[in-house]
């Protein structure tokens, strides 16, 4: 059994599941194509690029085997599949499991000697031992005009807090140092279920974020949030990072500044209420990171919107941005608003914004310089008696790193305190006291 996987983490934890059903039926993961009998391509159908990309994956597995299953995002839309790559086998949808395995059957015979030792909660993952993601929800109830993922993954479905808990619980017994807590919504978990109260371990839990953080930072595991819409309840987050139980990191996807094209976006919130909440939150825990995400030439976007956002970043003076240009999605509501702006206008207006928000991160990174910090070590290099991690400041493969000198003789996955002596745009540069976090 071949298996790609491509898209967000919250399609990684799809793809995890999956290869863990796989295992526990018996059928071997093969590592090209040509030792597999079949080949699974997990999709991703966010962004025209992204759907590109997958169509190309699906098209060299089929070039490469000739016996493809497609699931994930792209596969809620079959028919797109089927035009391009027609002499596919099975198409579904994400997060369907049953109906991967049901392709899966149907075109394998059953595997023999099943992996029975392997059971679900601990499950197969394929991001590095140290740290894990923890998807609590499926499902969006927001309907952007530039997203689709409500039509390709549905509404909000929460799962029960219980069922969280013991899954995170397992992966922390399994030598997991962080969790990053991910869904499309993560501030609305639990709304679908009228945060009803579910059991873990013999004990009441409300299946809420609040509740939920609370619990998770009892395992002893690094805590980070992701997908965090700054809804008022998450003020009740803010004690629980003053007090160390989850680290102190919001991704909060904020999108824009102005309010006509918010507007335009489908999105709540207005600049002064975001501003004003985000010093509400730092008067609470004052160590707060904060990362968001934009879009420059959004349909409509003019310079004088631009520049609204351009004074937003400035006066919130975010630790982490990303930034993308406004792409087209098939299905979205956003393709058919007045205004398009071109391309390069796009392109222009991202590089401003960066150009300006890696100033931001510059002078929010030297404040860390002479400090002691803690470092999850994801990468050694004993040559060049060096280590490769990340303080609670940096979400793995989306935020910069902390780079440890004289920290040959650590470990991935080591927690150790180090002193920061140099910091750039996005790093820092740091050196090992050769003793491991308190």
């Amino acid at each position: 059994m071949g298996f790609v996987s491509l898209g967000c983490p919250k399609a990684l934890v799809d793809s995890e599941r999956i290869l863990t059903q796989l295992r526990a039926e018996g059928y071997q993961i093969a590592p090209s194509y040509e030792d597999a009998d079949v080949v699974v391509v997990n999709t991703c159908g966010f962004i025209d690029d992204a759907v590109e990309e997958s169509l190309d994956a699906i098209g060299e597995a089929l070039a490469e085997n000739g016996r493809v299953i497609v699931t994930g995002c792209l596969g809620a839309r079959a028919e797109e599949v089927r035009a391009a790559h027609p002499q596919v086998l099975a198409v579904t949808g994400p997060h369907q499991t049953e109906a991967v395995m049901a392709a899966v059957h149907e075109a394998l015979p059953p595997a023999h000697d099943p992996f029975v030792s392997l059971i679900p909660e601990q499950g197969i993952k394929l991001t590095p031992p140290h740290y894990a993601y923890l998807k609590i929800s499926e499902g969006c109830n927001h309907r952007c005009s530039f997203c689709i993922i409500p039509s390709m993954r549905g509404d909000l479905v929460s799962r029960p807090a219980g069922e969280v808990l013991r899954e995170a619980e397992n992966l922390v017994k399994a030598g997991v140092r962080e969790l990053l807590v991910i869904s499309q919504d993560t501030s609305a978990y639990g709304v679908d279920l009228k945060y009803r109260t579910d059991f873990w371990d013999g004990r009441p839990v409300k299946t809420r974020i609040t509740e939920l953080a609370r619990q998770l930072g009892t395992l002893g595991a690094w805590v980070r949030l992701h997908y965090v819409y700054p809804y008022p309840h998450v003020a009740e987050l803010m004690p629980l990072m003053a007090e160390g139980l989850i680290l102190p990191y919001l991704d909060v996807p904020l999108q824009h500044a102005s309010p006509a094209i918010l507007k335009a976006m489908r999105r709540p919130g207005r600049a002064e209420s975001q501003l004003e909440t985000i010093a509400r939150w730092r008067e609470i825990c004052p160590e707060l990171v904060i990362r968001s995400t934009f879009i420059t030439g959004f349909p409509g976007e003019t310079e004088a919107d631009f520049e609204l956002l351009l004074d937003f970043l400035d006066e919130a003076r975010l630790d982490r941005v990303g930034c993308f240009t406004y792409s087209e999605v098939e299905g979205a509501a956003a393709n058919d608003l007045p205004g398009m702006v071109p391309a390069e206008v796009r392109e222009e207006r991202k590089a401003r914004l960066m150009a300006l928000q890696a100033q931001i991160s510059a002078e929010k990174l030297a404040t860390q310089v002479g400090r002691s910090i803690e470092v999850l070590i994801d990468e050694v290099d004993p040559v060049e008696d060096l280590a490769i991690g990340r303080s609670f400041r940096d979400a793995p493969e989306i935020d910069g790193v902390v780079f440890v000198e004289g920290a040959a003789g650590a470990r991935v996955g080591d927690l150790l305190r180090a002193k920061v002596r140099e910091a750039t745009e996005h790093d820092l540069l740091a050196r090992w006291s050769g003793d491991p976090a308190a």
